[in-house]
């Protein structure tokens, strides 16, 4: 997968795990909560997987 496709997967899965988190929250459904947050969670490590790549690209560019 591309830096591009982390970066922009890991915001969507932080969007939607922010979502559900929220209507768990809403409707008193702890079990959606959790999986919000846990989405959520999943989205930053591949937004910061994407921003790795990109480091790990320019750095080599670099040399």
């Amino acid at each position: 997968m591309s830096s591009a496709t982390d970066k922009v997967k890991g915001i969507a899965n932080q969007v939607a795990g922010s979502v559900k988190e929220g209507v768990g929250k809403a409707v008193g459904n702890r079990g959606m909560e959790a999986e919000g947050a846990i989405q959520k969670a999943k989205g930053e490590v591949q937004e910061a997987k994407g921003k790795v790549k990109d480091a790990v690209k320019s750095a080599v560019d670099k040399a």
